[in-house]
């Protein structure tokens, strides 16, 4: 990636009528770079309409990125549980692969209060099955744990990094807010923005730098983490502290705004950053 892309998670609200194509053209349309996939209920693509989807992505110069459905838990109990989940992430990776999208983020786990050093061992284990039947079927993407917003969630910045360590086909998806939320309020200041920033640097390079995708909004929190997501202008969230520190760093990537007005705060995200150079 040679910049940092804006964009909508999902179909921007404007969009009339309302289909992922129309939503791809009004991206453009809007003057964002990006829009996220929402798989979140299901993959709600057949192979011919991700055919489409491609198409219209690489006419309009739209980055493709994908959130994969919630119903995911590598660290469950239950072994079909498991194993099903390890299906649901394979069969979003094939219709994203075939959708030309960049890259796939999942919520992967919870703790189910188990110690968090096994929880990683067993959510790694499922990690190496799924990019081996990727592998065997050609399909690349970047695969992304995604920060846990909640403090039952697997996904702190550690664990997140520490996948990335084991497979190249890792890298995180950070979420500021849910940083924020997970912690209950904490990672909010231009210090604590730029420790995360540096920590990946550290131990992952330049190269993570250069290709993150992000997950920013408004967030409501108590002290469990995530209660539900809010415009940045309605939150406590330092949305301007965190742009900084994306210029500080001279990330690239793609930022995904996931709050409920989502192209008016992709657009206001947009805009902060771009201000930065003037």
């Amino acid at each position: 990636m040679n910049k940092l892309l804006f964009g909508t998670a999902g179909i921007p609200i404007c969009t009339s009528p309302r289909n992922t194509t129309n939503g791809i053209k009004q991206v453009r349309g809007l003057g964002l770079d990006s829009m996220e996939l929402e798989f979140v209920r299901s993959v709600n693509l057949s192979t011919a309409l991700a055919e489409e989807v491609r198409k219209t992505a690489t006419k309009e110069n739209v980055k493709l990125t994908c959130h994969g459905q919630y119903f995911v838990n590598l660290n469950s109990m239950d072994a079909a549980k498991r194993r099903a989940s390890v299906e649901r992430i394979l069969s979003a990776c094939r219709i994203c692969h075939i959708a030309g999208v960049w890259s796939v983020c999942y919520h992967f786990a919870y703790y189910h209060h188990q110690d968090k050093s096994l929880v990683l061992l067993n959510v790694k284990k499922e990690i190496e099955k799924i990019l081996l039947t990727l592998r065997e079927e050609g399909i690349q993407l970047w695969l992304r744990p995604e920060t846990g917003g909640r403090v039952t969630q697997f996904g702190d910045l550690n664990e997140l990094i520490s996948l990335s360590e084991s497979f190249e086909e890792i890298l995180p998806c950070i979420d500021f807010a849910h940083h924020h939320s997970r912690t209950n309020g904490k990672y909010n200041t231009h210090e604590e923005f730029l420790s995360i920033l540096s920590t990946i640097e550290r131990r992952l390079g330049r190269h993570a730098l250069n290709n993150m995708h992000i997950h920013t909004e408004g967030i409501a929190y108590n002290k469990k983490g995530e209660r539900h997501h809010l415009n940045l202008q309605e939150s406590d969230f330092n949305f301007l502290d965190l742009v900084q520190t994306w210029k500080d760093f001279n990330i690239k990537g793609v930022v995904t705004c996931e709050s409920p007005n989502i192209e008016k705060d992709a657009l206001l995200l947009q805009k902060a950053y771009k201000n930065l150079f003037r």
